[in-house]
């Protein structure tokens, strides 16, 4: 097993941090661009886990895809929507939900037959909500336990457009829908309860799609064409969002992170901590490649303030909630995360998970079952409990929000399920490691 062992600081974080490029900008900026006329080039790709996973499932499909400077640029050459060749082998997702869900949607309206497989995390995240919508629009897909679990058997099917009610709000399968919708015969509308994060809708407009979009509907034209073109994927508010806690929760910090992407559908995160009280200045804005970037700048607050998160704002920072859940530890007050039960069909329940962690980390938490409530240490450093176990993941945002926890402890601690944390941010361990020694 690996060992990462994160120490306690003795001092307070002052540092600029720069953190990967956005992992669903990543994704899709390959997908798309593998299914549009002509070459796209992409700088800044997140060379992941999770997002190498897609690019290497896209070469298996025929699309070349040229690499330079250690993923710096990263060339597609699309041939357009139905120039894809039939796989000689199943294609392994590996740990990204992601891939798998998109994928799903992309292959359903292809003239071959298709089988998508991942690790043991991937097989039981539940694939039923994609599946369902895809079938309703003639895709032919199978899976296991009444096609709801991967491995995923697609066959051919002609696709036609629908009207679809979300009934969970989930970018991914919004996108999985979007995606069939490209191929299928008349307009497929979307409804969305609540507005999931919008980067399909944004980057597909910007290869020319034709998309129409009011409040919570989309509405995709049918049989449509893509152009390639160039995309700069900014830094990913999702991995910032460890160390805007980190200088929220460290006393004294002054904590700057460049050129992060700041999209309304993805900042709720910015949002809460600004209302616990932490200092959240956004500088330099400006728009890349269709999306707003902004360097952070997060300044420790005198009290850290409880809080109540739930309704709309849960979709706005679905993946920041077990981070968050850290800094509601160090809050004065009871602190309560509600309406979030998609937490449980993450790489791990993070609901359970988090419950467990909070407990091993000495801090009173009540499971709810949609939900979390955090009784907070009013800045007390965490104490670990000797008589609880770290919970046993396949979660990196488990193990990137214990790391920070660590830094706020009376011990060094050895960070579970640390092996995971290279699916999204593999420079987080080279950070931790330099804000220990107060050089970043």
């Amino acid at each position: 097993m690996k060992q990462f062992i994160v120490s306690p600081l003795n001092h307070p974080i002052k540092a600029t941090i720069s953190v990967p490029a956005d992992k669903s900008i990543s994704h899709r900026s390959v997908i798309f661009g593998a299914i549009s006329n002509g070459r796209t080039e992409i700088k800044n790709l997140l060379a992941s886990e999770d997002c190498l996973s897609t690019l290497k499932i896209m070469q298996q499909l025929g699309v070349e895809v040229n690499v330079f400077n250690n993923y710096e640029s990263v060339t597609v050459y699309g041939k357009g929507l139905r120039s894809f060749v039939e796989p000689k082998n199943i294609l392994n997702c590996g740990n990204s939900g992601t891939t798998i869900r998109l994928i799903t949607g992309l292959l359903s309206a292809q003239n071959f037959l298709s089988v998508l497989t991942g690790d043991d995390s991937l097989l039981n995240r539940p694939m039923g909500r994609v599946v369902e919508p895809l079938t309703l629009m003639g895709a032919k897909i199978f899976g296991r336990e009444h096609n709801t679990k991967a491995p995923i058997v697609i066959t051919p099917g002609v696709l036609h457009g629908i009207t679809y009610e979300m009934s969970v709000s989930s970018a991914q399968v919004k996108s999985a829908i979007m995606l069939a919708a490209l191929y299928a015969k008349g307009e497929t509308k979307i409804v969305e309860k609540e507005k999931s994060r919008d980067h399909t809708e944004r980057m597909l407009t910007a290869f020319g799609a034709k998309i129409t979009q009011e409040k919570n509907e989309i509405v995709i034209g049918p049989e449509q064409s893509l152009e390639a073109q160039s995309i700069q994927v900014p830094s990913d508010i999702s991995s910032a969002a460890f160390f805007m806690a980190a200088g929220s929760i460290i006393p004294g910090s002054e904590v700057i992170i460049p050129k992060v992407l700041v999209n309304p559908t993805r900042s709720g995160i910015i949002t809460v901590l600004k209302k616990m009280g932490v200092k959240v200045e956004l500088t330099n804005k400006k728009d890349v490649s269709g999306e707003p970037i902004a360097d952070l700048f997060i300044t420790t607050p005198s009290e850290l303030l409880a809080t109540e998160v739930k309704g709309s704002t849960i979709p706005l920072l679905i993946d920041e909630i077990p981070i968050l859940c850290i800094v509601m530890a160090q809050a004065k007050g009871k602190s309560v995360i509600k309406d979030a039960k998609e937490l449980r069909f993450k790489e791990s329940d993070r609901i359970k998970t988090m419950v467990t962690v909070l407990k091993k980390l000495g801090v009173e938490v009540n499971e709810l079952e949609d939900g979390l409530e955090i009784n907070g240490l009013n800045g007390e450093p965490f104490k670990i409990d000797p008589d609880i176990e770290w919970p046993k993941h396949f979660d990196h945002r488990i193990a990137m929000s214990v790391a920070i926890a660590a830094l706020k402890c009376t011990e060094p601690v050895n960070v579970p399920g640390s092996e995971w944390i290279s699916t999204s941010f593999p420079s987080f361990e080279k950070i931790i490691s330099k804000l220990q020694v107060a050089v970043v």
